[in-house]
């Protein structure tokens, strides 16, 4: 689970910096692509802080 996390994460910020950079998108496509890779990013990492190993201290 936690690594199918990670690869969400690392694939969604490389996906945004390839939307910000290199696809040449403008407007209206480039703000609906960037804000689905945002959520996609946002989401595997809540879901990695939220399966995160436990510690007692």
């Amino acid at each position: 689970m936690r690594a199918l996390l990670w690869l969400l994460l690392t694939v969604s910020v490389l996906a945004n910096v390839a939307i910000s950079t290199v696809a040449g998108w403008t407007g209206a496509p480039r703000i609906a692509a960037s804000v689905a890779t945002g959520l996609v990013l946002l989401a595997s990492a809540v879901g990695l802080w939220l399966t995160r190993p436990r510690t007692h201290s």
